[in-house]
């Protein structure tokens, strides 16, 4: 007998209702599934009989009990036959004979739930001493919040690198647009996100138990007993999108009401483990429950590919194209039993994707051949009334429809309905927590509660611990054994994103889960029992502290398998964030302020150019009547806008996505008291809360608000410069701030900490960072700062084109180490005195390693919101000399060979002593032989600070535009092209027309300078060749690929060069166009795509070749347009 289970036998008459073990582990239970499944197959279809566990004759005596006294309860409702609807018995397999036998057994186990539950004195007498113990029990919950750390971009292309390396697979779901519905079994329990007992677990329990009646049809009760017990006996949770039309309107209403399967948890008497994607679908199977669409990407190949499909969707996508594309690009697509379109329709959420074990394709591979997709034995059937016809029957209340719901699901499946007993009866007093938390824990897993509560409570997170009586434990209460539920309700994101970082300082914590529900008991031990506890926990801590590292998950750094994304659809935000959350603020505040809501919405988004006026025109002509409409049926008027909306042109229906066929809920849409949300939260929670906005509300920093200046740079920038002439610039950015400043040589200490105490001291102040902020770890700090003191943040950074690997050039770089070295008594030493100015300057450029120039400045902008650029070199400045090119070169080939042997060791120590000294040298003879090109390729120190200065002022006033960035172009992708030099094109015509007499005589009269400007390789078109063709070329996205040009065909009307693509990484770079060419001229309104024809137009004698011998090669770009 394991620890675990000794140590529950000595507890055993806590939970007296039946055993929490696990009769097997998970392993073995999909074992038996594959083995039964073959089984079957070998054996003429023989099923095997499943024999139920057989329950203690307290259990359902207490059941009984427990149901009878709810049932009376309800039964006090007054509700006249007259009145409402009453259903039939529909739905149990044992027919009226069960029902008869179970209001028989009620009658017999009548208690009276007010007189157990409801003394005064109850817990009040409960004394906590040294003999009270406390023993808490996960009893449902979800996967753990995790707020990622880095950007959206910098996880996509983590995610990618994994996979690349073979480490990981990615796993992409479809996201339905509903509510987290949880079932734990009769007795576990059924809940929504942070409550239970109400409308939405109701709804949520007759949508699952009809849906057994859709798979099992004549079985559904023996399975729905099977079931309740099985996953009850086993701890088991199970979690669904629950996704119906009578609980509100999200994105599109539903066709049908239903469920799908999102997460499997074994609750144990631990720490809850979730089932991975492969075990839900093989468990879903076994129980014919609906199943999610899923994908997996297990190559390099494949994962660029879906990161492009995506952004070629994310602005127009619907569940078909959505699902079509993926289909094209997975490894492995396990299309879900509930089919988006047929049931919720075309408007598509979105797509979660998730970092998974490499193993997961071989194992879902597996799963998918031994677990067939079960038959639907209901089908066709007569299920009785639907919920939509329940609840418009029953609209006089909410309990009505509780009621009525309820007894439809039937006995065989909810029995027991005491969860829903009016909620002033279930409500504990709040000592409950403080007794839970002083008690002695009976096992680890209290221990460890007791752990993240007593932590959230001290560092006050927004967070409600709510207890309510157990009605499940009735028989077991006694003054000295108290049972309890407990929920933990998270108010808001920044709870969870506190709890991360707390986790990151403490790895023993568990994670905080959303929809968290505790089984809490409070109880009085003797002595013996008391020593039973002792030994048994004190056995538990020795084998969790000598136990495997739990600092790896399925293989992978916990850091790593938590990397997680949501990806959104446009045609779903419109709907739900830019119309729905709009509503209060459209009649609060007036069309002006609605305005300034949407706009900035979509430019939080990046939403491109092109759909933002596209939008603005749509929500300008969109209005909702006189009356204010709730966001519950908001869609009543807004679909049939839409809807008219989208067929007036082609390119309004591929914005609106999807319109039309409107589900009418008003006659049945479920009764919710008053301040509850979609799922069942005490308050409304919006994704995006607005504020009552002025319509003159303006992207402007606060002037009640902090703003820190820093600088992501390298020594050189002029970074202390620019800083002291802010300083003393005359009334600072345009407003009454203070600005001081803070150089980073003369702080002791820890200099980021520093800052922060002064805007925390000088809330409302300008403070210039004056230090470099080179990497993640720094602007994660300042995003801190930010989040902890209401400041803003603003990166000013040296202006450069920049390298593929770098966001500054070596031409930036010679200035800065030239700037450096004109320097004499530096406060930070690092001056012309210094001996290895050099290798300092390497060491701060290498920090940027890995990051393009776009990249660099995406993220700023994403993390920040802003970017302010110092002009640093002429436009017009000839090239760098090859001899400082070759200096710096060397200087980074020995930097590279010096980090590599010894790491972060000093250039005065080590190997390379002497080739340092000798390279300081050569470096500082050639600045010095160079100063002159050095000081004139320089801009105006005066000119920097007059055009820094300026974008400062920008931004504090608002008068701001948010730089383009490369997430910003999502969703305007049409095309995949190789990028080529026009220049180069254009030298190539020139030296083509002094050669050939037919070619001169064509360019002679044509303004190619006027033409050329940009010039392309088309590799495959969206509207011609497909989303997954264009996302295909992902893999190779901002590769170099070499183009051979080889002929010129023209005609009076168009001209083009004919092209050969080269290879990366050895792969041959394949157009989709039959014919690959760029197209260098146009004739009035005549379309580029024409130049597609020339060859036939070549073989027909309408076109003229003019052959380039020898062919021009010329290095291009993959990019998308």
């Amino acid at each position: 007998m394991s620890l675990s289970r000794r140590f529950l036998c000595t507890l055993s008459h806590s939970f007296p209702h039946k055993s929490t073990l696990f009769p097997f582990s998970r392993s073995r239970y999909f074992s038996t599934l594959a083995m039964s499944q073959k089984q079957r197959r070998g054996s003429g279809n023989r099923e095997q009989k499943w024999q139920p566990k057989t329950k203690p004759n307290p259990v359902t005596s207490a059941s009984a009990s427990v149901d009878e006294a709810v049932t009376s309860k309800l039964g006090g409702l007054s509700i006249s036959d007259g009145q409402v609807w009453k259903p039939k018995s529909y739905g149990t397999v044992a027919g009226s004979n069960a029902a008869s036998a179970a209001d028989v057994q009620t009658e017999k186990n009548n208690v009276d739930l007010s007189r157990i539950f409801l003394k005064p004195n109850l817990l009040e007498n409960f004394k906590v001493d040294n003999s009270t113990y406390s023993l808490a029990q996960i009893r449902a919950t979800f996967y753990p919040k995790f707020e990622n750390e880095k950007s959206d971009q910098e996880i996509r292309i983590r995610m990618i690198e994994m996979v690349s390396k073979g480490l990981a697979t990615l796993e992409v779901s479809l996201k339905h647009s509903g509510s987290l519905f949880m079932y734990a079994g009769n007795e576990g329990g059924a809940y929504a996100k942070n409550s239970f007992g109400n409308i939405y677990t109701a709804v949520g329990v007759f949508v699952l138990g009809r849906m057994f009646h859709e798979a099992w049809g004549s079985k559904a009760g023996e399975k729905q007993a099977q079931f309740n017990d099985f996953i009850e006996r086993n701890r088991i949770c199970i979690s669904m999108e629950l996704v119906t039309a009578v609980l509100g309107d999200h994105g599109q209403r539903p066709r049908e009401d239903y469920a799908v399967v999102t997460a499997v948890t074994e609750l144990g008497n631990g720490k809850p483990k979730f089932y991975s994607t492969p075990e839900v679908i093989a468990f879903c199977r076994k129980w014919r429950l609906p199943t999610n669409h899923v994908w997996l990407f297990s190559t390099r190949k494949s994962v660029t590919s879906f990161f492009a499909a995506y952004d070629l969707l994310c602005e127009e996508g619907t569940a078909t194209s959505v699902c079509r594309a993926l289909d094209e690009v997975a490894d492995i697509s396990a299309p879900g039993s509930k089919d988006h379109i047929t049931v919720q329709g075309e408007i598509l959420e979105g797509l979660v994707a998730r970092i998974v074990s490499h193993e997961s394709s071989k194992h879902m591979e597996e799963v998918l051949k031994d677990h067939p997709p079960p038959s639907a034995d209901g089908a066709g059937m007569d299920l009785g009334p639907s919920l939509r016809e329940i609840c418009a029957a029953n609209r006089l209340d909410e309990k009505q429809q509780i009621k009525a719901l309820l007894q439809k699901v039937g006995s065989s499946f909810c029995p027991d309905h005491s969860d829903w007993c009016d909620s002033h009866s279930r409500n504990a007093d709040r000592s409950v927590l403080t007794k839970f938390l002083q008690a002695h824990p009976a096992d680890y897993s209290t221990a460890k509660l007791q752990e993240m509560i007593r932590l959230m409570k001290e560092k006050r997170f927004p967070a409600a611990f709510k207890c309510y009586h157990n009605f499940h434990k009735a028989e077991s209460m006694s003054s000295d054994n108290l049972f309890y539920k407990m929920v933990i309700h998270v108010h808001s994101d920044s709870g969870f994103r506190r709890y991360q970082k707390e986790m990151r300082h403490k790895p023993g914590l568990w994670p905080l889960y959303r929809g968290f529900f505790v089984d809490v008991n409070l109880f009085k031990a003797n002595k013996e029992r008391a020593a039973g506890i002792a030994k048994s926990n004190n056995d538990i801590v020795g084998h969790v502290n000598n136990g495997s590292s739990t600092s790896t998950i399925d293989g992978l750094a916990n850091e790593d398998a938590n990397l997680m994304i949501k990806l959104k659809f446009l045609t779903y935000k419109l709907r739900t964030f830019l119309i729905r959350n709009g509503l209060s603020i459209l009649f609060k505040d007036g069309p002006a302020a609605y305005r300034a809501y949407y706009l900035r919405q979509m430019k939080i988004w990046g939403t491109s150019a092109g759909k933002q006026r596209e939008l603005s025109k749509m929500l300008d002509e969109w209005k909702c009547g006189n009356r204010q409409l709730s966001s519950a049926i908001y869609l009543s008027e807004a679909e049939p806008f839409l809807e008219q909306y989208a067929k007036r042109s082609p390119e309004n229906q591929a914005l609106i996505g999807s319109a039309g066929n409107l589900v009418k809920t008003e006659d049945f849409l479920a009764v919710v008291e008053g301040g509850m949300d979609e799922e069942g939260d005490l308050a409304t929670e919006r994704e995006e809360a607005p504020a009552s906005l002025s319509p003159s509300v303006k992207d402007t920093i606060q002037k009640t608000e902090g703003l820190i200046v820093f600088f992501p740079g390298i020594p050189g920038c002029a970074k202390s410069a620019l800083c002291k002439e802010l300083l003393n610039t005359p009334g600072g950015l345009g407003d009454d701030r203070p600005v001081q400043s803070l150089m980073g040589d003369l702080i002791k200490g820890r200099y980021w900490p520093k800052i922060a105490d002064e805007c925390r001291k000088k809330p409302y102040s300008i403070i210039l960072a004056d230090k470099n902020a080179p990497n993640e770890e720094v602007w994660k700090q300042i995003e801190n700062m930010c989040h902890s003191t209401r400041a803003s943040a603003v990166p000013v950074i040296p202006d450069s084109e920049g390298t593929d690997s770098n966001p500054f050039a070596l031409d930036a770089l010679a200035v800065f180490m030239f700037r450096v070295l004109q320097r004499d008594n530096h406060p930070g030493n690092l001056d012309k005195s210094s001996p290895n100015v050099g290798y300092v300057m390497l060491m701060f450029y290498h920090l940027y390693d890995g990051k393009s120039r776009k990249y660099f400045e995406d993220e700023l902008v994403e993390r920040f919101g802003s970017l302010v650029k110092i002009p640093l070199l002429e436009p017009d400045r000839s090239p760098l000399p090859a001899s400082l090119i070759s200096v710096l070169e060397e200087g980074l080939n020995l930097y590279n060979l010096h980090t590599k042997r010894h790491g972060r060791l000093e250039s005065n120590k080590g190997s390379y002593v002497q080739e340092w000294a000798k390279w300081e040298k050569k470096l500082r003879d050639t600045l010095s032989a160079n100063a002159e090109y050095l000081n004139s390729i320089q801009v105006p120190f005066e000119f920097a600070v007059q055009q820094v200065s300026e974008q400062l002022r920008k931004i504090a006033k608002g008068d701001y535009t948010i730089p383009s960035t490369e997430k910003r172009k999502l969703g305007t992708v049409v095309f995949a092209a190789v990028d080529l030099p026009a220049a180069e094109i254009q030298g190539l015509l020139n030296k083509l027309s002094g050669m050939n007499s037919k070619a001169e005589a064509f360019l002679e009269d044509k303004p190619m300078d006027n033409f050329l400007r940009k010039a392309h390789v088309t590799l495959a078109h969206k509207k011609s060749h497909g989303v997954s063709a264009v996302a295909s070329y992902g893999l190779y996205l901002h590769r170099q690929v070499p183009v051979e040009l080889n002929a010129l065909l023209f005609t009076d009307k168009m001209a083009a060069l004919q092209a050969q693509l080269g290879s990366i990484d050895d792969e041959k770079i394949v157009s989709k166009n039959e014919w690959p060419h760029v197209t260098i001229w146009t004739g009035e309104g005549v379309p580029p795509k024409e130049a597609n024809t020339l060859p036939q137009l070549l073989s027909e004698g309408k076109a003229t070749v003019v052959e380039i011998n020898p062919p021009l090669t010329v290095s291009g770009t993959v990019e998308f347009y």
